[in-house]
């Protein structure tokens, strides 16, 4: 398969102008490709690390199929498409129940496998001690949970709630995850 990559934005269909740098880890050069707010990337190239910065309330969710490399990693902000139609029509990523169909969508087009699909989630959480009634938060993982129970998946690891910020990486070469928070980094 030949190597791709894509990143999807509210404004651009490719990786042309947003953030992808070349890094050094552990003594390799990777790509380093970042996922923001309501957008979602994925590659195939073994070189490449997905990453997204500061999930709080907002729901990260990272998809691998080790058999051929390829995998995703989505940033959603809010739980349901249907709190606004015209946002979602515009960006579906925006939003957990279409931003997270739309990458396994994508994902099996491409020649993933639901059977061998490894998804990891972090994120969801209670931002700054606020106690209220909306919890998007809890409700982006519990529309994430719905969504892959309807579609018979499994979530193969999680960190999610709290009321810490979290980084998500999914490093394409091995489909290792990894959460780095309060300058403590662990492998989902």
């Amino acid at each position: 398969m030949k190597p791709l990559q894509f990143i999807f934005s509210l404004a651009e269909a490719s990786h042309g102008g947003l953030a992808v740098r070349t890094i050094a880890h552990r003594g390799k050069t990777m790509g380093l490709i970042v996922v923001n707010i309501s957008e979602m990337a994925i590659s195939n190239r073994k070189s490449d690390v997905l990453i997204t910065y500061s999930l709080g309330s907002c729901l990260g969710v990272s998809v691998y199929d080790p058999q051929i490399a390829l995998g995703g990693l989505i940033h959603c902000l809010l739980p349901l498409a249907s709190a606004s139609p015209d946002k979602a029509k515009a960006n579906p990523h925006m939003f957990v129940n279409t931003g997270v169909s739309d990458m396994i969508r994508t994902l099996m087009r491409m020649g993933a496998s639901r059977t061998r699909l490894i998804i990891k989630v972090a994120g969801g959480g209670k931002m700054m001690g606020v106690n209220n009634i909306f919890d998007v938060g809890a409700r982006n993982f519990s529309t994430a949970q719905k969504l892959f129970s309807t579609n018979n998946l499994t979530i193969a690891g999680k960190e999610v709630g709290g009321s810490v910020p979290r980084t998500l990486s999914l490093f394409m070469e091995t489909g290792k995850v990894t959460i780095r928070s309060l300058g403590a980094e662990k492998e989902l």
